[in-house]
């Protein structure tokens, strides 16, 4: 059960980093609004999907889990 309660740890850090990413995320300013994001503005719809940001997310925990299972 040893490897149970380190899978518990780091699940449960993941999920605050996670809660801390989501906190910061409003304060810079140049997330979600990257050159490769897609903004379409109409009439009355709006569509936005952050493309470019998605990716470099991704790519960031990506990295983080690579580098635990070390």
């Amino acid at each position: 059960m040893p490897g149970f309660g380190k899978s518990l740890i780091v699940m449960g850090l993941l999920i605050a980093l996670v809660g801390v990413l989501f906190t910061l995320a409003g304060k810079v300013p140049w997330l979600g609004r990257l050159p490769g994001d897609i903004y379409i503005k109409k009439e009355n719809v709006t569509f936005y999907f952050p493309l470019a940001t998605s990716i470099i997310v991704s790519v960031v925990l990506s990295f983080i889990l690579w580098l635990l299972r070390r």
